[in-house]
């Protein structure tokens, strides 16, 4: 059974629910879901002053959820998975620790959604998706995701270069920005990382309708499920 972890936001209920049907939907093979909740972790305390999201260094904990075994994938919740998520992780590779799309751009936008900072720095959204090798990342301890710089940590300075392996850039389009990614036409993963459909100011941004479409179809079998319950 693949292991997904999703980044979980109280701002951002409806894109983490959005986020995980789309992969239920679309993968062929079972799939463990989990969000990554601040409240999991009360004795976190990394307050880097520049964390735009609840999840934005406790990403880092999936390899100690994982107790270091296996595969294991985390992606933001301001993210459609329009392809099998399978086929993500057939790109798997033992030689890397981690495995990222490599985006090389500058952020169009000095703020993001709920006027978060936006800050540039080398490797940008490469931690957005991450394939973590597990039994390779054993230096991602609670300790050390407690008490380490943001930058540090979202720059993967936790291993080696070398050990930073790549995925097809078509499974991290961001949606709204300029970059390698840009070309493809049938994204399997797009990535709301400006805002999502479900602000107000980003409604109308590309994908809006289909992450519209997969947000009522989710809610849909909701509903029906609620009245056969009753």
């Amino acid at each position: 059974m693949l292991q997904v972890f999703i980044g979980f936001d109280k701002k951002e209920i409806a894109a983490y629910q959005v986020c995980a049907y789309s992969i239920i939907r679309n993968s062929s093979v079972p799939v463990s879901i989990a969000p990554l909740n601040i409240q999991y972790f009360p004795w976190f305390s990394n307050n880097d002053y520049k964390a735009s999201t609840d999840f934005a260094f406790t990403r880092f904990l999936v390899p100690w959820l994982s107790e270091y075994k296996g595969w294991s994938l985390f992606i933001d919740g301001d993210m459609l998975v329009r392809g099998d998520i399978k086929e993500l992780f057939d790109h798997a590779d033992d030689k890397y620790a981690v495995q990222c799309v490599q985006h090389d751009y500058t952020p169009k936008m000095g703020k993001k959604f709920l006027n978060a900072e936006q800050t540039d720095y080398d490797r940008k959204n490469w931690s957005s998706v991450m394939l973590f090798n597990n039994a390779k990342c054993q230096n991602l301890t609670p300790g050390y995701v407690n008490t380490t710089h943001g930058l540090e940590l979202h720059q993967m300075e936790w291993c080696k270069g070398t050990e930073i392996g790549s995925i097809p850039s078509t499974w991290n389009v961001l949606v709204g920005e300029e970059g390698p990614s840009s070309r493809f036409t049938d994204p399997q993963l797009v990535h709301f990382t400006r805002g999502g459909p479900y602000f107000k100011q980003f409604s109308f941004t590309p994908y809006a309708d289909e992450w519209n479409q997969y947000h009522a179809e989710a809610n849909s079998v909701l509903d029906t499920r609620i009245v056969e319950a009753v």
